[in-house]
């Protein structure tokens, strides 16, 4: 078994690359340590079945570094230093960097599921729709609040726009078929996005998706819907605005071209897509 740290340096402030990670975790007892950067060329070929790797990162270089280990049948391990670090919000980890590294040292190992959109790996949300759109009008102070449901605070705005009537798609889950007009769709295989915003009921160890799906109503009600939503943790019982499923598969059609986002980066412009959980797949570094 070998320990690698595998740095972004452009993540977050660039504050935390290898030079803040790597004496730490010597310091750690995790030693030989292989340092390498994230975007340099072929350190994934090296991984061999049982390293760990250790991501400095946020969820993008999360996301590539999982991959890797999947692929290798490597441990993953993450030290949190990108802007949102959602994925690590799963795995319970404590915010000390030293005591983060002792935790690395310690290597509590567990599986946690993946989610698969196409051949796209995916350990947050995939978007469709108005969860795609940025919300750089709305304030600091109510993205903070609100997370990505931040753009319920502009709906009027959005009305004016004409983009409250939404899209028709039909949605294709483990055992139901809905077609209709939609504001926005999300599958979660893990429980956060956003920078924190919990996903009602998401959980990534349960081996199902958690499909979140908007419809077009009132911006009244739907600003409603997201406040008790983030306030409770679950959407509101007699509120027929949200359609909720747990499913280990799904499929999308629509009936024009919509950009997906998945982990926050834009995948492009589709018309039909399947997304699938990958049970207990991906093995990983817990706090817990």
């Amino acid at each position: 078994m070998r320990h690698w740290l595998i740095a972004n340096t452009k993540a977050g402030g660039g504050d935390r690359g290898a030079d803040f990670w790597a004496p730490r975790l010597e310091r750690a007892g995790i030693t030989p340590l292989r340092v390498r950067d994230l975007a340099g060329e072929n350190w994934d070929k090296d991984l061999e079945a049982g390293d760990i790797v250790l991501v400095a990162g946020g969820d993008g270089s999360v996301n590539r570094a999982a991959r890797a280990c999947l692929e290798r049948g490597a441990i993953l391990g993450i030290l949190p230093s990108g802007t949102a670090n959602d994925f690590a919000r799963n795995l319970n980890l404590p915010e000390a960097p030293d005591a983060l590294c002792r935790v690395m040292a310690r290597a509590r190992v567990e599986r946690v599921d993946v989610g698969w959109l196409d051949d796209q790996l995916f350990l947050n949300v995939v978007h469709i729709g108005l969860g795609t759109l940025p919300t750089t009008q709305a304030s600091t102070r109510l993205k903070r609040w609100l997370g990505r449901f931040s753009y319920a605070a502009m709906l009027p705005q959005l009305r004016r726009l004409g983009l409250m009537r939404g899209f028709t798609a039909s949605i294709e889950t483990d055992n139901q078929r809905s077609e209709e007009r939609w504001l926005s769709l999300a599958i979660a295989s893990g429980s956060f996005f956003g920078g924190g915003t919990r996903v009602p009921g998401a959980s990534p160890r349960n081996g199902k998706l958690t499909l979140v799906a908007v419809r077009p109503r009132p911006w009244w009600q739907l600003l409603r819907t997201f406040l008790v939503t983030r306030l409770s943790g679950k959407t509101p019982a007699d509120d027929d605005s949200v359609l909720q499923v747990n499913t280990a598969a799904c499929r999308i059609q629509m009936t024009s071209r919509r950009r997906v986002t998945a982990d926050g980066d834009l995948l492009g412009k589709v018309s039909e897509l399947q997304a699938r959980i990958d049970k207990d797949a991906l093995r990983v570094i817990t706090g817990s």
